[in-house]
């Protein structure tokens, strides 16, 4: 890792609307918190420590894959796990762009530091402006007690609320998870495949191997899958692979990427186990750029297969 990935882990970093905590291991925004992998957090922050900058596979792969021996596939998923994370979209992004054959840019605003501490910098330059440098500040006794009597007043509230809250909500949560339905072990779910060539304009490829992987793995009476109404519903939506798993009732989710080069197409299919988020299966399949509809019958078919033995 650089000097300036290992000085950004020592603090947090304000990114966009997100502030992250490296040394938690999470990100917040508002009341949302999300946790990162560990490997994953390192490419949040070499993005952010050259945020402007387009930072090369090669770099991605010196810096945090460092001593591990991986393809540029593994930047490819760990960048399109981030952005979902991030809640970015590849075609309109906020927070990394995507610089075809160059690499990546983080585009969102880095600061360090918690900026949440800015309102008592400016309460302190207001009050700068009245009394001169070098002269203390000494609070008013009536203001001291008066800000004594709001806290507890607030605090007391505070208290009042959390009661009430966990008096009313405690049964229903109960039951909610007792009515929680067990999903079936050979259950999945295939979303829609994102669509990551220079252009992006293969979105109707991408769709079409979706619909052609549901097909064909429907026609297993093994395994049990989601219609594609059901899963075409998070194309495009920014969730986890846990809350597709209870939106759904699946076990699995299967998810994948399309990518060109030259008359080279790349198909890369991966399985995930939702109730530990861990990859069970992944596979990349290369074709030549002939006829799209046979090499999505032609993956299809290999994909099927090799999830008959992964899931269990």
């Amino acid at each position: 890792m650089s000097s300036g990935v290992e000085q950004s882990a020592k603090g947090t970093l304000r990114i966009g609307d997100w502030i992250v905590s490296p040394m938690a291991g999470h990100m917040t925004r508002g009341d949302e918190t999300v946790r990162l992998e560990a490997r994953t957090m390192r490419l949040l922050l070499c993005l952010a420590e050259n945020a402007g900058q387009v930072v090369s596979i090669d770099d991605l792969l010196n810096q945090v894959w460092q001593g591990v021996v991986v393809t540029p596939d593994s930047v490819y998923q760990a960048v399109t796990s981030l952005r979902r994370l991030l809640g970015d979209d590849p075609k309109q992004p906020v927070y990394i762009a995507t610089v075809p054959r160059r690499g990546y840019r983080m585009v969102a605003k880095v600061s360090h530091g918690d900026e949440h501490a800015l309102p008592v910098i400016a309460q302190t330059a207001a009050n700068e402006a009245f009394h001169p440098p070098g002269q203390a500040i000494k609070p008013r006794s009536g203001s001291r007690r008066l800000y004594t009597k709001l806290l507890a007043i607030v605090c007391l509230l505070i208290a009042a609320c959390t009661a009430f809250y966990f008096l009313t909500k405690q049964r229903p949560l109960q039951q909610t998870a007792a009515a929680a339905v067990t999903p079936d072990p050979k259950s999945i779910a295939v979303i829609p495949f994102l669509d990551l060539t220079d252009t992006m304009n293969e979105e109707p490829f991408a769709d079409g191997m979706t619909e052609e992987l549901i097909d064909r793995l429907s026609q297993s009476k093994e395994l049990h899958v989601a219609s594609p109404t059901s899963s075409f519903y998070f194309k495009g939506k920014q969730v986890t692979v846990a809350d597709i798993s209870k939106a759904l009732n699946v076990a699995y989710v299967l998810d994948g990427s399309v990518r060109k080069s030259g008359n080279t197409l790349r198909v890369a299919a991966r399985l995930v186990r939702a109730d530990d988020g861990f990859v069970v299966w992944s596979q990349t399949y290369d074709r030549s750029w002939d006829d799209k509809l046979m090499i999505q019958d032609d993956i299809a078919s290999e994909v099927a297969k090799a999830l008959k033995g992964s899931i269990r």
